[in-house]
């Protein structure tokens, strides 16, 4: 039996006429004909269907977990029926991967999601070898944050490399977000002098790019802030203090002119690197007593840290939700400097410069750079700074 004697010529005739009628089609509609069709015509039909299972599992799936990782599996099979010379294989496999594998994390089923972002670098690998796409870390992101969940470090650290490594030629080099996850992972695979050279790279690519006119100055700012913390967590005090002496600069420019240009939405910056000050070691953690004020301090930062990661996003009135967190962080470590100078001060100049930068988010910059003075002001290695 040939194949032409397998199909059903009236499902396929109805589902071209579906396909060529005058009204828009449902998206259910849509798949129901591609499923027909892509046994005629699988060059053509077989991408459609993967990638209109995939809108479908979002648009009126979301909310049925079961049934929405059910058609993401049938997307990945579309895509993976596409013989392997097909120009757009990889990209369609990869995207239907990228979305079953979210359905398998979100459903607890983590080490099937495992595997499916581990094929995603694979088949990305296969891609670049065979000229579909242009980057040999095409789908290997996913991998990296997996392995970084799973306390991996140094594996994730070596595959965000592999990231930095194929991004560093393009136009614009590599991206924030790239670099704060390979710095981070280098960090916390206990590589600190391969972090620090990391997280300089972001900063001079940052000052490049902002002589260039193509970023701004807070950004620069909350980079120098994290980079002088992890430069003190190391013991580079003279480096984390030529640092501190350029966000002054860069503060004082800001309190007296503002940005070189609009700015509409950095936020997302300063949370992904003030939520990473959370991180054990960074600038002078106070060990707190039981029941004590140091401990009120730490938790009261705690706290400010979970309210930075629901409040990050929200542009709309943030400053006025997030400062009252900031400022008792403030008053908590004032009042345990006044009792316990050894342990309170340290906490202080964190508390102001936490202040600082979120001030700066706030394009309150006057009050920012006041802040930033005194935290410089209380160090016990501080230098003059120029007013």
């Amino acid at each position: 039996m040939n194949h032409s004697e397998n199909v059903d010529h009236d499902a396929v005739l109805r589902a071209r006429t579906m396909l060529l009628g005058s009204g828009r089609l449902a998206l259910q509609q849509r798949v129901e004909a591609y499923r027909v069709l892509a046994d005629v015509g699988p060059l053509t039909y077989l991408p459609r269907l993967s990638r209109a299972l995939v809108w479908l599992s979002n648009d009126a799936y979301r909310d049925q977990p079961e049934a929405c990782l059910a058609l993401r599996a049938e997307a990945v099979e579309a895509a993976r029926r596409l013989d392997e010379k097909e120009s757009g294989r990889t990209e369609l496999l990869v995207d239907a991967l990228r979305a079953y594998q979210q359905s398998l994390y979100a459903l607890g089923r983590r080490a099937e999601g495992f595997s499916v972002r581990e094929e995603m670098a694979r088949v990305g690998r296969r891609g670049y070898e065979t000229g579909q796409v242009d980057s040999p870390a095409y789908g290997l992101g996913s991998l990296a944050a997996a392995l970084a969940e799973e306390g991996r470090h140094r594996e994730s650290a070596e595959a965000y490399g592999q990231i930095v490594d194929a991004e560093r030629p393009r136009p614009g080099g590599v991206t924030f977000w790239t670099m704060v996850d390979w710095t981070t992972q280098l960090d916390a695979a206990g590589l600190p002098d391969e972090a620090l050279a990391a997280f300089k790279e972001l900063v001079d690519h940052t000052r490049a790019r902002l002589e260039e006119g193509w970023a701004s100055l807070a950004i620069l700012v909350w980079e120098l802030v994290r980079y002088s913390r992890m430069l003190d967590a190391h013991g580079r005090c003279d480096d984390a203090r030529a640092a501190r002496q350029e966000i002054d600069t860069l503060l004082s420019e800001l309190a007296e002119t503002g940005e070189r240009k609009s700015w509409s939405n950095i936020l997302s910056w300063w949370t992904a690197l003030f939520v990473l000050s959370g991180n054990v070691g960074q600038e002078g953690e106070e060990q707190a007593a039981p029941d004590g004020l140091a401990e009120r301090v730490a938790a009261q930062r705690r706290s400010t840290i979970g309210a930075a990661k629901r409040w990050g996003s929200h542009h709309y009135r943030f400053l006025e939700s997030l400062r009252p967190s900031f400022d008792e962080g403030v008053t908590l470590a004032r009042r345990l400097a006044e009792v316990d100078e050894e342990r309170g001060t340290p906490a202080l100049v964190r508390a102001l410069t936490d202040r600082s930068t979120l001030l700066v988010a706030g394009k309150s910059y006057a009050e920012a750079l006041a802040d930033f003075r005194e935290a410089a002001a209380l160090r016990p290695d501080r230098t003059r700074t120029k007013r």
